[in-house]
């Protein structure tokens, strides 16, 4: 049984097959023992070091490039050294950061310019980490998930921020308006300068090196660090080759199985049911899922993911917690209530429909989380006779 990808979902199937009694070798192309992908950026801000967020690694680990599956013979080609063999595949080879069609971006050897980054694996946050200090300049581009917790782990290094984000908001895939500029102040009261409906065009360098990034308004931004937070898109050149189908991600069923048998597939390369996640939740729950199978459980089979989007901001003063889960928008005969105290910044909306809890935002103080969470994951109609303000005012554990 052979996993290739040491990333969460890899590392986490090869040890859950190890406790099950169901030995597997983890094959991963980074150099970087396998480590939690989700705490980068408090690796950036220098709150953790590298080492405080390794994963526990399965017995047999092999660092090794994947440059083709042959599956007739079921032999995997390596970039250095012979084939490995296997009789059950598991992909697991995750997503790559998406690079925006910008004037400059690319040298001639089709290499970043000097102090343009990435923002997806270990290297890029080390080499991010080599290159900040107290008075750079830094423009992240995106203001979702990823360039909000880049640019504040900026920010907390001492750097000038600016944020370039195209959309209206920040967050706009998982936050309502409201919620979005509660996030917006917190980023400016860490220095960080936000620019929304704002579309960068172009990379300028000098000598190889970046010097600043021009808006489509022809407004330029100085720059000494440029970190690309556009989003990612899923790995799959290694099933296409092979001839497996694959739909944006490698199409999966619910025991996870590609369309050979033989082979399966977890995390962020995965679509399963027309949905890719690229999320640590889903991958963690089709990791175990596949690891009960392939362990021999008949009856385990992934059916989704329900899953919360949480992210904690440090800073001045006491931490920024949000989270968000659903629909935060209602749709015309849902019930919403909200709740706002913005003297705290703390904020809390739920969206109802037909007597059950279709999404949420909670922004500061998220002791209700827990019991929100519940209700929403476990789709069941909410109790009649209780007031729906009860969802929002209830410490129903975080």
């Amino acid at each position: 049984m052979v996993v290739i990808g040491a990333g969460l979902a890899g590392a986490r199937l090869a040890r859950r097959l190890g406790e099950l009694g169901t030995p597997a070798l983890l094959v991963g192309d980074e150099a970087h023992p396998p480590y939690n992908r989700v705490l980068l950026a408090e690796v950036l801000a220098g709150r953790y070091a590298p080492e405080v967020i390794t994963l526990p690694a399965p017995a047999a680990h092999v660092r090794a490039r994947v440059t083709g599956i042959d599956r007739a013979a079921r032999l995997l080609h390596r970039a250095d050294g012979p084939p490995i063999g296997y009789g059950t595949l598991v992909l697991a080879t995750g997503s790559n950061p998406v690079l925006p069609p910008l004037r400059g971006l690319f040298t001639p050897g089709h290499r970043l310019p000097q102090g343009v980054h990435a923002f997806r694996t270990m290297d890029d946050c080390l080499g991010l980490s080599a290159a900040v200090g107290p008075g750079v300049r830094a423009v992240v581009v995106g203001g979702g998930l990823l360039g909000v917790s880049a640019a504040r782990a900026l920010a907390a290094r001492g750097a000038q921020v600016v944020l370039a984000q195209q959309a209206e908001r920040l967050m706009e895939r998982q936050l309502d308006p409201r919620a979005s500029h509660l996030v917006l102040r917190h980023l400016r009261e860490l220095g960080v300068e936000v620019h929304t409906e704002c579309r960068v065009r172009d990379v300028r360098t000098a000598g190889g090196a970046v010097r600043s990034v021009e808006l489509a308004d022809g407004y330029a931004l100085d720059a000494d660090l440029v970190v690309l937070a556009c989003g990612v898109r899923p790995r799959t050149g290694l099933a296409e080759q092979a001839g497996l189908a694959v739909r944006e991600g490698v199409l999966v069923d619910d025991e996870l199985r590609t369309s050979d048998p033989r082979v399966h597939a977890v995390g962020d390369c995965a679509r399963h049911d027309g949905t890719l996640y690229g999320l640590a939740a889903p991958a963690l729950e089709q990791a175990d899922a596949l690891a009960r199978l392939l362990a021999g459980d008949a009856d385990a089979r992934y059916t989704g993911t329900r899953s919360l989007t949480r992210l904690t901001l440090t800073g001045p003063g006491s931490p920024f917690d949000l989270a968000a889960f659903g629909e935060p928008e209602g749709r015309p005969g849902d019930d919403v209530v909200q709740l706002a105290d913005a003297t705290r910044g703390t904020y809390r909306k739920v969206v109802v429909r037909d007597d059950r809890l279709v999404g949420g935002v909670l922004v500061g103080e998220l002791g209700t989380v827990g019991a929100l969470a519940r209700a929403w994951e476990g789709a069941e109609p909410l109790p009649v006779d209780g007031p729906l303000l009860h969802l929002l005012t209830h410490d129903g554990g975080s």
